[in-house]
């Protein structure tokens, strides 16, 4: 029985990455193989020499709303915190609110002087509730105007610059977190990319409740993941059963485009046209059917990420890769370095 206590790891706090470098591909990056179980320190910039004209790159084109809200409980003036995670349609969304104690059925929550209310129509466990949101005009703009970056807890410092938690190939709005994998990406890298010959094609999924919330068992097979919403069009599928089909290597840029990736490839069909929900769970014991090869960023211990990465080049591999990159003093999480497992 695989325990979740087995990927553990130490990390110093101050190796936690708390504002994003000045240059994207900047960044450092740990070259993992995953059948010689070697590894090599470079920097994001040298990523381009690891890619062939035989290679296709897959991005994660979601782009983060501002979906951190603060308002105020109509009845008592309690502040209330709002992120909001998942559009269920006809305005309602699935939230997180803090404190939970605070939302009853009917708590009507205040932003903006009254600019956008939300009223709580559902409670569901772990501090999730269901809001209905009401407000005059368009949503997008008024998030622009009241909404924060959703920034992870493990993040301190202010975010000065909104698009550092962005893409640079951002598009599709509806994530509750940035792909961050591909924070590294430059234009610049990304047509050096394109002359080299390097086929790149965009899924979406909207990055949700699955991908960050911890894992609260023991035994991992039965942690329960919550849905989150992907994408994949009629040309990139065909491109990519194009690419499986010429044996080119499918090179994923971070676990939410894995995912993506893996929920939509069928045996004996291959990848298809999709938008649907995606609630899988991958951890060692898994066989990857869609991918063989992926840029990651440095997960935070015990989560269903470092599950993910393990399951593809190893358990113990990953855990001796992470000690390196400790002793090294690489930067972690979010805006931290990152990791190519071929």
């Amino acid at each position: 029985m695989i325990k979740t206590s087995d990927f553990d790891y130490y990390l110093p706090e101050e190796l936690i990455a708390q504002t994003p470098l000045k240059n994207r591909s900047e960044s450092r990056l740990l070259i993992i193989d995953k059948e010689t179980k070697k590894y090599e320190d470079k920097h994001f910039g040298d990523i381009l020499d690891e890619f062939s004209s035989n290679d296709v790159l897959v991005l994660n084109d979601t782009k983060v709303i501002p979906a951190r809200l603060y308002g105020v409980k109509e009845e008592t003036n309690a502040c209330i915190e709002l992120l909001l995670l998942k559009d269920l349609g006809e305005n309602k969304w699935q939230t997180l609110a803090r404190p939970q104690r605070r939302v009853k059925i009917g708590t009507i929550i205040s932003f903006g002087e009254g600019i956008l209310k939300a009223k709580c129509v559902k409670l569901l466990d772990q501090g999730v509730c269901e809001f209905e949101l009401i407000y005059d005009g368009i949503l997008v703009e008024i998030l622009d105007k009241l909404g924060e970056m959703p920034l992870p807890p493990y993040i301190h410092e202010k975010l000065l610059d909104k698009d550092r938690y962005q893409t640079v190939y951002a598009k599709n709005l509806g994530s509750a977190a940035a792909p961050t994998a591909g924070l590294h990406f430059t234009n610049e890298l990304l047509k050096a990319l394109k002359e080299k010959g390097v086929e790149i094609i965009y899924v979406t999924l909207h990055v949700g409740l699955g991908t960050f919330r911890p894992v609260d068992e023991e035994e991992i097979e039965n942690h329960v993941m919550h849905t989150e919403y992907y994408e994949v069009s009629k040309e990139a599928a065909e491109k990519l059963n194009k690419a499986k089909a010429e044996g080119k290597r499918i090179v994923a840029c971070g676990t939410t485009s894995t995912r993506t990736l893996e929920s939509n490839y069928k045996e004996g069909v291959g990848f298809r046209e999709a938008c649907e929900n995606t609630s899988i769970f991958i951890y060692p014991g898994y066989k990857f059917k869609a991918i063989d090869a992926l840029i990651t960023n440095f997960h935070l211990p015990k989560s269903t990420l470092i599950m993910l990465v393990s399951a593809l080049a190893g358990r113990e591999f990953i855990l001796d890769c992470y000690k390196h990159a400790v002793e090294e003093k690489y930067r972690f999480f979010s805006f931290g370095d990152a990791m190519f497992i071929k």
